[in-house]
Order: structure tokens, then C-alpha cells, then sequence
């Protein structure tokens, strides 16, 4: 089971003019060498297998592991499949794709929920846009957990440990192939991979110069309690209790919602810009008697009361806030059945039986808050991914870019907005300004996918899918190296790109202020950066305010 979609969309970009590589016969040869000739500590290099432009007759490769039996690729590359031990009783797997045409960087791919999955999708996308890209299998295979019972060192290649060896492996296979190290690199992750990309700032701050964490799944021990308390709030795993709310409801329940809320920025467009500003009161779906009307849609009492438990916050016995609320204007998602089919939440479920409590017998029918300060003790991994002291990451030069959809039905967007005020209190603004920003994008749900019934769907004008050609970097760079011309580094399409705007940041120190989402009309809206906000106006557009 994976939380969303792929971070990043394929699409049909154009790229730019690259020097011509060396023939391909060298390049099969060379990395036909790479598994006799490269010792990496602890690592086995399984298969190094060189790949020409992919066919119509042969248009996927064989995975690994067991989350699929086939991924695409798009341009010719060099595969690599590797397997590091991490410990005496833990290890993971690996692939590095290095395409011919090389940009001279590096790029680390994250995960999904709890799969232990390569992203091939996202390795993909990234070779063809000519970023040497690495991703693991987070030290397990498949969409389950089981395999970490009574083994925390799994659960520390789950929190962190992963993305610190594709840095440390992949950069050495990068070097021994093309001769030369990357002259920057970078890790793009959602979800789970957005957790990673924050613990990669947290403890290993030098692995990488640029970071890009979407819908990151921080506070980790608060956020697995609290989709599990979400699921208990409508009976769950009882589907025949008085609070349960069928997922058919949901839509209208949706529709509620914005007619009480969407005007509020201004313009009726089918998207909430502000949650924060939704004061949504289910009482006015309210049933006139304890049935339902045949005749229009109604709630009974005990389903508004869940409603009004999923849109408040999660506090606990001592008043202390422990989660924020359930995004207003996700109710339409296509993700909503994993949180409200019925069922509690099975990520919670298989994180506590087989990770927090080592216990196949465990059972979620007592489930309340005394669970979540036996969560938070045992911590697996230390992967709670909460502290605000980015300090080593800043002063290393590193750049932060974050963003989180505000319709997002998995992680609300409250929790970002959380952890730029966790880290503002221990930098100053303008200390935070110059290494991390964050992008809340209104109509966004989980990583890319869209909020249905939008009118102009597709991630708020689908943010940041508007690919860039960036230009490579010449084969005598080094870490302080220019980018080609700078007129290409600074081109009128990056604000347009979220990866993009990060590479302009990290090599040419032009910090995004504004990211330029694009409609499949050619529409456009301007996202800014926390805590400025969007603001409609009715001759200029979207514009941005302090």
C-alpha cells in the first residue's frame, strides 16, 4: 500500500543540449567494470548493467524486491544494484541510474508510507532530466513492516540510516563512473520521503547541499498515533457503529465545506486557500430527528460529533496540543478510504504490533491516549523527525525547501507550519529565510495529487510540474563551479519548477519568494512562501501579502 502517487509526474519535457558523450561502447564497458572494479564498504555490487535508449518492444526493466514487477526508463543509463550491510542484522537494497547525458549532480530519491520500495518512477523522472539518482529499498522489502519485529536496526534504516547510505554509496559510484565526484547534490523525497529529507538535515547535514521535502511526515510517533485516533473517531474498526460515516458522505460532507468556506479568499473556485480560516460547522448537516431524511442529505448526532473531533486539533490530558487538525477541503480525496473506509488506520496498526510493541497478539480495541506515551518512549529509530536546531545544515551552506498541500488528506499541513515555527524559534528570521522556506499550496492533497472538484484541479494549478531545463555542468567543475550561462541558470521557467527554483537557490543564491503553478489552460498561481500568504485580486490576480 503506498500513501499517495509519485512525488514527481513523467512528463514530456525538453531538454537541453548536452556536450556529446563518449561512444556507446565505452560507456557499456565502463559500467560493465563497475561491479569487478568498486569496493564500497559493506557493499556488494549485485549487477551493473548498461542500458541503451528504451524501445516500444521494451519499454521496462525487472525490479527489485517485491513492490512491482516491472519499471520504466526513458533515456540510456547505466544501472547499478546494490545491497549494503548496515548492521549485523540489517541491510538494504539499492539501485543507482546513471544516465549518459550527466548534469554533473547528484540526486537521492525518498519513499512512500512504510514500503520498503524503490521508487523507479522517480529514478526515472530524474535520469531524464539528467540527474545521476539513487533510491533504496528504506531497508526492507515490500509494503510491510513485519520483518522489523524484534530487529531495531531495521527501524533504524526506516528513520534515517537509508538516505545517509544512498549518499554515501551512490556518490562513490557516481565518481567511479564519470571520473569526477557531482559538483552539488540533492535529495527529493514526499510523505515518508519528505521525514527523510528532514532527518537528512537533522543527522547527516553534510550529504547534501539541497533538500526538497514535500507533505514530510514529521512529529512521526504523533502523526502514526493520530491516524489511528482519526479512524476511532468514526468507530473504526467497527463499521456498523453509530459514528461511522460512509465514504459516499464524504463528497457531500466536501460540498458543506466549501460552501461555507470557500469564499473566503475571495473568489469561488473550488479551493480553500486558507484552512486555517475555515471555521467549518458540520452542525448544519445535523438530521431534524435521529433518522436521516430521505429526501436530503443529513448527519445523525453521534456522526457530527465525529466530524467535529476530525476537524479540531488532538490535545492531550494536560490541555498540550499533540496534533493539528484534519485539513478542511480534502474530504473529496481519493485517498479518504485508507483514513475513513471503515478500518483503522493499517499503517498505525502494523507500526505498533511489529515495530513500537514487538507483539503479533496486539490488538487496536483499547486503543486511546495512553498508547501514545508508550509510542513516544520507545521512539524506533529515534525517528520522531521533530527538533527545530537545523543549525549543522545552515552552517554546512545547505538549502531547505519545503512544501505541503493544504488539502492534504494523509499529514494535514498544520504540522509544517508547526516545525517552520519549531525552527524559527531557534534561528532567527532572517538566519531562516536564508536556508529554509516553506510553500503551503492551496488545493494541494497528498504530495501531487489534486483535490477533485477543483475548477482548475491539479495541485492548485499543478504546483511545481513545470519541468526546467537546467544546463549541465562542465567536466572541470567543482563544488563552487558556474552553471553554464547565467541567464540558463536563471531562466524566466524556474519559478515554475519547485526543483528548479532549489538548484538556483543552492548554486546561484537566488531564494524563492514565489512558485508559479500552471493549469493545464495555461492558468496560472502564485504560491508564496510562508508566512507570506495568497491573495486574490480582482485586477492583479493571485498575488502574495506579508
Amino acid at each position: 500500500m503506498e500513501f499517495a502517487v509519485a512525488l514527481l509526474s513523467k512528463l514530456i519535457v525538453h531538454l537541453p543540449t548536452f556536450g556529446a558523450p563518449p561512444g556507446n561502447a565505452t560507456l557499456r564497458a565502463n559500467c560493465l567494470a563497475l561491479q569487478s572494479t568498486v569496493a564500497i564498504e559493506n557493499t556488494m555490487i549485485l549487477d551493473a548493467s548498461y542500458l541503451p535508449a528504451p524501445s516500444w518492444a521494451t519499454p521496462k526493466l525487472t525490479t527489485l524486491g517485491t513492490c512491482g514487477a516491472s519499471a520504466p526508463y526513458s533515456v540510456p543509463l547505466c544501472r547499478v544494484q546494490f545491497h549494503t550491510n548496515t548492521s549485523a542484522t540489517s541491510g538494504l537494497s539499492g539501485e543507482m541510474w546513471l544516465p549518459d547525458e550527466w548534469n554533473g549532480r547528484f540526486m537521492g530519491v525518498g519513499n512512500r508510507g512504510l514500503d520498503g520500495c524503490i521508487r523507479y518512477d522517480d529514478l526515472d523522472y530524474m535520469t531524464a532530466q539528467h540527474y545521476a539518482t539513487v533510491g533504496t529499498n528504506n531497508g526492507h522489502d515490500g509494503d510491510t513492516v513485519r520483518s522489523f519485529l524484534n530487529n531495531p536496526d531495521s527501524a533504524i534504516d526506516f528513520a534515517s540510516r537509508a538516505v545517509h547510505i544512498e549518499a554515501v554509496v551512490g556518490k562513490q559510484l557516481v565518481e567511479a563512473y564519470y571520473a569526477r565526484p557531482p559538483a552539488y547534490s540533492y535529495f527529493s523525497g514526499c510523505s515518508t520521503g519528505g521525514r527523510q529529507a528532514t532527518q537528512a538535515a537533522l543527522k547527516h547535514p553534510d550529504d547534501f547541499d539541497g533538500i526538497l521535502a514535500g507533505a514530510p511526515a514529521i512529529d512521526f510517533n504523533h502523526l502514526i498515533f493520530w491516524s489511528g485516533i482519526l479512524t476511532r473517531h468514526i468507530g473504526a474498526p467497527d463499521p456498523t457503529s453509530p459514528s461511522f460515516i460512509p465514504l459516499a458522505s464524504w463528497k457531500l460532507i466536501g460540498d458543506e465545506v466549501l460552501r461555507q468556506c470557500d469564499a473566503l479568499d475571495g473568489i469561488k473556485d473550488g479551493i480553500i486557500t486558507e484552512p486555517d480560516a475555515c471555521d467549518f460547522r458540520p452542525e448544519s448537516l445535523l438530521c431534524s430527528t435521529d433518522t436521516p431524511s430521505k429526501n436530503k442529505f443529513c448527519l445523525t448526532l453521534p456522526q457530527v460529533e465525529a466530524l467535529l473531533k476530525i476537524y479540531s486539533p488532538l490535545y492531550g490530558t494536560a490541555g498540550e496540543l499533540l496534533y493539528p487538525r484534519f485539513d478542511p477541503g480534502a474530504e473529496k480525496s481519493p485517498l479518504l478510504p485508507y483514513l475513513f473506509g471503515g478500518q483503522f488506520f493499517p499503517l498505525t496498526e502494523e507500526w505498533l504490533k511489529y515495530v513500537v510493541f514487538n507483539d503479533t497478539d496486539y490488538t487496536v480495541q483499547d486503543y486511546g491516549l495512553e498508547q501514545l506515551a508508550l509510542i513516544d518512549a520507545v521512539n524506533p529509530g529515534d525517528i520522531a523527525s521533530f527538533s527545530g536546531d537545523l543549525s549543522a545544515f545552515r552552517n554546512r551552506g545547505g538549502k531547505f525547501l519545503a512544501y505541503h498541500g493544504r488539502a492534504d488528506s494523509i499529514i494535514p499541513s498544520g504540522i509544517s507550519k508547526r516545525f517552520y515555527n519549531l525552527i524559527a524559534r531557534t534561528h532567527s528570521q532572517a538566519t531562516l529565510d536564508a536556508f529554509y522556506r516553506l510553500f503551503l499550496i492551496p488545493g494541494m492533497d497528498h504530495c501531487d495529487i489534486p483535490a477533485p472538484g477543483a475548477s482548475a484541479p491539479g495541485a492548485a494549478f499543478r504546483f511545481g510540474q513545470t519541468p526546467n531545463a537546467l544546463p549541465p555542468i562542465s567536466a572541470n567543475a567543482n563544488s563552487n563551479s558556474s552553471l553554464g550561462s547565467e541567464s540558463a541558470a536563471k531562466s524566466e521557467s524556474a519559478p515554475h519548477d519547485i526543483l528548479a527554483a532549489l538548484v538556483s537557490w543552492v548554486e546561484h543564491g537566488t531564494a524563492p519568494d514565489v512558485i508559479v503553478g500552471t493549469a493545464a489552460d495555461g492558468a496560472t498561481r502564485a504560491h508564496c512562501r510562508y508566512p507570506m500568504r495568497s491573495v486574490w485580486n480582482a485586477g492583479a490576480g493571485w498575488v502574495c501579502v506579508e
